[in-house]
């Protein structure tokens, strides 16, 4: 018996040559298998008379594990430049009610007319 599957599967970083990658399926047997992903939005820190705004989804991870999310974006452009925004989660917290949200954080890369970076921070959407 055949079962349709498809899905999509990340590149490791690991320069480890027996790594493995990680696969999602996206549908099976024809019907749409949901990914766990989470959206994040937030203002970077105000550093050289600026700030910048940014918002993504985090990469796809597994449901009901101990787990924690990629994630990438870049900024608004402010002051004539934008900067890239990239880290992992925390692992997740979870809700009385269930479901879980993650806390991110990290520092944008630098760019800008006068080179600077923001700190930047928040929590996921459920």
């Amino acid at each position: 018996m055949e079962i349709p599957v498809s899905g999509f599967m990340y590149h490791s970083d690991d320069s480890d040559p027996q790594h493995s990658h990680q696969l999602f399926i996206t549908s099976w047997d024809g019907r749409p298998v949901p990914a766990h992903v989470h959206e994040y939005r937030g203002v970077t820190s105000f550093d050289a008379g600026h700030n910048h705004r940014y918002a993504g989804i985090t990469e796809p991870a597994p449901s009901g594990v101990p787990h924690t999310h990629r994630y990438f974006t870049f900024t608004s452009v402010d002051d004539q430049h934008q900067h890239e925004i990239r880290g992992v989660t925390g692992p997740a917290i979870p809700l009385p009610n269930g479901g879980h949200y993650h806390e991110f954080s990290g520092v944008t890369t630098i760019n800008g007319m006068n080179p600077h970076r923001h700190n930047y921070s928040g929590n996921t959407s459920l």
